[in-house]
């Protein structure tokens, strides 16, 4: 090879290697909407630092019930300002928002995050508000019946702690979809006070979660989210208002970060059939298969199918329909929890006919092998001389539902061990 040759080699081989390179950067630079180039700036190639393990994981949720009473028109030209509690941190969120129940298009046109400055307060900490987009776009519009995820909002999210979502939209849209018993004050604003970080124009109160039903976070150290599908006595009903005293919330606590907690209660919820909001079986996919992160889940349902009429008096029927749901979970790669039913003596509906049902479906809960593992709320929650009630200590007063100790005694009653997947099947 003669000199001018090889230095018309080495020329073809820069040239390729500045054409490789230009390629690789231009496809850094397109890559998919959860690259955020502008967000996150990028690594010098020089670093040996480990790429990121980070996953989107449900760090809140609710379960869609049903239409708003009233609302045919929505909220046109209000901002509704959700307040919501977190379960795990992490440095970017996005949310999904639902027309589930809507009869027309819900259109959009703002929405914004941020980090309440107080506890269940209406106005955001400094510097934490962003906009929310929808396919890099402020507006969306969701079809009736459906649902839509929001882009990633870079925010340092905080476990344990209130967020704010807010939500605009200008032109009539209902019926509203929502969550009629938070235990959890939220507010709403006339005009379009979506990127306000103050609360004075949040003057109307409201006990509704409205069109938001998850909120992820994009966290490198949480195992995933556990969801628990249950009825008012996982909603929590008769726990103190704004306290984030429910059962879930002491799991939450407990987990510290391990697991993220998505409550799906509904309260009212049957297994078999629907009543207050779609049955178990059939909301099972949208509120416990399809959240972000799913590794478990927890199954308390059963009660309202004994004690609402019609009556289910076939404690196998209950108890196949446990089966149906532990199946489903199971091939979709999540381990299954399940709850037995506590005591409801003491209440209007109670008759010794359906204390029978509810001792059958338990007994097949314990000793059946139903689920993976069993949470015994049943026996953590009633009276050892009166069993079929609940203790005084652990009841609100209603005979059903449990008093803030009661909520605490079954988080506390929660064996984080049942969720590990070495754990023995219950029954074996």
């Amino acid at each position: 090879m003669t000199k001018r040759n090889g230095y018309a080699a080495l020329a073809a081989l820069a040239a390729v290697a500045v054409l490789v390179s230009g390629a690789i950067f231009a496809g850094a630079m397109l890559g998919g909407p959860a690259d955020d180039t502008r967000a996150q700036p990028r690594t010098p190639l020089r670093s040996a630092a480990p790429a990121t393990s980070a996953s989107w994981i449900g760090t809140w949720s609710t379960a869609p019930a049903l239409a708003e009473p009233g609302t045919e028109q929505g909220f046109p030209g209000r901002s509704l300002r959700n307040v919501v509690h977190t379960s795990i941190g992490g440095t970017s969120a996005r949310i999904t928002l639902s027309n589930l129940f809507g009869t027309q298009p819900l259109r959009i046109t703002h929405a914004s995050i941020a980090v309440a400055a107080t506890p269940g307060a209406p106005t955001a900490a400094n510097g934490t508000m962003r906009r929310l987009l929808f396919g890099g776009s402020p507006s969306v519009v969701i079809p009736a019946g459906g649902q839509v995820v929001s882009d990633p909002a870079p925010l340092k999210v905080p476990h344990d702690t209130d967020l704010l979502v807010t939500t605009y939209s200008p032109t009539p849209s209902g019926p509203v979809t929502h969550h009629p018993r938070a235990r959890q004050t939220s507010y709403v604003a006339e005009g379009d006070r979506t990127e306000d970080p103050r609360g004075d124009a949040y003057t109307g109160q409201t006990p509704y979660w409205r069109y938001l039903t998850a909120v992820d976070v994009l966290n490198g150290r949480a195992e995933g989210s556990v969801v628990v599908i249950g009825d008012s006595i996982t909603d929590g009903v008769t726990s103190t208002a704004g306290a984030n005293r429910r059962w879930t919330d002491v799991l939450a606590d407990r987990l510290d970060g391990r697991y993220g907690v998505l409550n799906a209660g509904i309260s009212g919820n049957r297994l078999l059939s629907d009543g207050v909001g779609p049955s178990g079986l059939a909301r099972f996919d949208r509120d416990v298969l399809s959240r972000s992160g799913a590794k478990a889940v927890i199954v308390v349902l059963g009660i309202n199918d004994i004690l609402r009429p019609p009556h289910e008096l076939d404690a196998a029927r209950i108890t196949a329909g446990l089966e149906r749901l532990a199946r489903q979970a199971r091939a979709r790669g999540l381990r299954v929890v399940g709850a037995t039913v506590m005591p409801f003596e003491g209440t209007r509906a109670h008759t010794p006919q359906l204390e029978a049902v509810r001792d059958r479906v338990n007994e097949t809960i314990r000793t059946g092998g139903v689920f993976d593992a069993v949470v015994d709320f049943d026996r953590a929650l009633r009276d050892p001389y009166a069993p079929d009630r609940l203790l005084p200590a652990y009841d609100s007063g209603d005979h059903l539902h449990p008093s803030d100790a009661g909520y605490r005694r079954m988080g506390m009653a929660f064996d984080l061990a049942s969720l590990n997947r070495s754990t023995a099947p219950a029954g074996v």
